[in-house]
């Protein structure tokens, strides 16, 4: 059985409030606060992108797994928002943790949960022996065109998780995954578009809503489990609203779902959303916990996971960063055209 071995994750030190994005548009910031459960997101600096995300993001990954990298023979990276057109962001990745180069290394794209496809398949190497480790990532500096309702959400963020099958080495085991995947068009960004175009009435319940109880309802029927079999919860997190719903819908609690819900004060990371719900989750999971994630992926589709805590897991939290002290230290707030410089939406000439 495939098991997470380690795991890491990085979030920018800039914050922008919903409130100084509303003063631009002329728009009611507290309504808008209310409707998307959002208060405030990350802000990517100048010299950050999804790659350098993914690279201090898996660099955390392989201390808190307390492996050497050139035991990592797969590396795969999960974003919307590659530096490059062509040009992997999983070579830069594998290059700067050291692995070597005897290493499976591609990049993937599935909207949202193209990091959680990135676990499915190093699980699959994992499991069928062709590797020992594997490293799978999501890592996004989301795009939202200024005035849009994404402007709100889209931030940066990313997360990466180690997976092994050394029953001494495992934090958690990963009992169980499957998919739910449909041509869903509620959200798309074409080459060369700068921003994403989404379409509104497909965003709800014929995507998100579909896809995340399908899989996880799925999920229930080929293991037997039921919410109450789990101490945690996390779902794919566009928004403050939709998590919580969803989880409603399908027999969870608020405080299931509650240590994993970043959205609120971090944004949506697209890529990295439910990666780094997951590891603030394990951040305080006991031994015994059993853990569902459910990711989606605009387009569209859900990758449901039951993952359960190993004895490990404590012994190896003293050499990991804890999301929430991520979250709550050295933030800076910037005002709106910084955002907007940071974000190369205002460029010199």
């Amino acid at each position: 059985m495939a098991g997470i071995v380690g795991y890491g994750a990085y979030i920018p030190i800039y914050r922008i409030k919903v409130e100084d994005i509303a003063s631009v548009w002329n728009e009611d910031a507290e309504a808008i606060k209310h409707g998307l459960g959002i208060k405030e997101k990350t802000v990517p600096a100048r010299d950050e992108d999804a790659a350098t995300i993914a690279v201090e993001a898996s660099r955390r990954a392989v201390r808190h797994a307390g492996i050497s990298p050139s035991n990592i023979q797969a590396v795969y990276v999960g974003s919307e928002s590659h530096p490059y057109a062509v040009k992997p962001t999983a070579t830069i990745v594998k290059e700067a943790l050291g692995t070597g180069n005897r290493v499976m290394a591609a990049d993937l794209e599935f909207a949202c949960k193209a990091g959680t496809a990135g676990m499915q398949m190093v699980m699959g190497l994992v499991e069928s022996r062709m590797i020992d480790y594997g490293l799978a990532a999501g890592s996004d500096t989301s795009q939202g065109r200024p005035g849009d309702a994404l402007e709100y959400t889209a931030s940066a963020g990313g997360a990466a998780f180690i997976i092994g099958r050394e029953k001494e080495e495992i934090i958690a085991n990963i009992l169980k995954t499957v998919s739910f995947t449909t041509d869903t068009p509620d959200f798309w960004r074409r080459e060369s578009a700068s921003f994403p175009s989404h379409g509104g009435r497909f965003t709800g319940e014929p995507a998100y809503f579909r896809h995340i109880t399908s899989a996880t309802k799925l999920m229930f029927e080929e293991t037997g489990f039921e919410p109450s079999d789990f101490a945690y919860a996390v779902f794919h997190q566009p928004n403050g609203k939709f998590p919580t719903n969803v989880a409603r819908m399908l027999g969870f609690s608020e405080e299931q779902i509650k240590p994993g819900l970043l959205t609120p004060i971090i944004g949506n990371t697209y890529s990295g959303a439910s990666m780094l719900g997951l590891a603030a989750t394990l951040d305080i999971a006991k031994p015994g916990d059993k853990i569902l994630l459910t990711s989606f992926g605009s387009g569209a589709g859900s990758d449901s996971f039951a993952i359960e805590v190993t004895d490990n897991a404590e012994d190896k939290r003293k050499n990991g960063v804890l999301v929430q002290d991520m979250i709550n230290s050295h933030k800076r707030y910037v005002d709106y055209a910084t955002y907007l410089k940071n974000r190369n939406s205002i460029k010199k000439r």
